[in-house]
């Protein structure tokens, strides 16, 4: 499997939420107001931080069966039920069969009032980095442009580009030069959280190719 290939096995689901099927798992991240009907159940679920919009108990609740693994930080894992895997930034798990690595996610400029950052580094959320079938894949979470993201090795990264509690366009960009994926997917836009053409903009200033994804509702 290539990075284009891998691509076709993303569904982008709104917002930070996404649904993959590769390496014969079905891996939910972040998932939150999922489409009706019936969905695929997890394998694995992974939230990267306690937000409401990116932890839903009820949407979790609606792909878990008995033998879904749920990856999240603990001020997340005890608003959830089931097999809760309790991690933080910069580690390494071993989860059905994949590596899943853990990130830091935080703000360095985006503040609910002064000096008080709507996603602090001290409270230790993550974004991922999965390897599936000898690819990595990186979703950064709710982040600006951090320093340790170049040192991260992915083939494709989802990034953030609304400007709004995470990295602008502008920002997402300089990460992409950082982070050097194959292709690079925005997200954290719609949903009134930053316009759609916010990735159109963050397309255009990209330094790597860059796949919208279709809203699968």
């Amino acid at each position: 499997m290539n990075a284009h290939e891998l691509v076709k096995s993303i569904h982008w689901l709104g917002h930070d939420s996404f649904r993959i099927d590769a390496a014969g798992l079905v891996i939910y991240i972040d998932p939150y107001l999922l489409p009706a009907g019936e969905l695929p159940k997890a394998d694995l679920v992974l939230i990267t931080h306690q937000h409401g919009d990116h932890c839903s108990p009820d949407d979790v609740a609606r792909i878990q069966s008995t033998a879904t693994a749920t990856l999240t930080i603990p001020e997340a894992a005890a608003k959830l039920k089931g097999n809760i895997i309790q991690v933080k930034p910069n580690e390494k798990h071993l989860v059905k069969g994949i590596t899943v690595e853990t990130v830091p996610a935080y703000n360095t400029n985006k503040f609910r009032s002064p000096g008080n950052p709507f996603h602090p580094k001290e409270a230790q959320h993550v974004g991922f980095v999965l390897t599936l079938e000898g690819l990595r894949l990186y979703h950064t979470g709710d982040s600006d442009h951090i320093p340790e993201m170049a040192q991260v090795r992915a083939d494709i990264a989802l990034l953030p580009v609304s400007g709004i509690y995470v990295m602008t366009a502008e920002e997402a960009a300089q990460a992409a030069a950082d982070i050097q994926p194959q292709i690079a997917i925005p997200m954290h836009v719609g949903a009134d959280i930053g316009s759609p053409d916010m990735a159109e903009t963050f397309k255009a200033l990209c330094p790597v190719q860059v796949v919208l994804l279709p809203l699968e509702r």
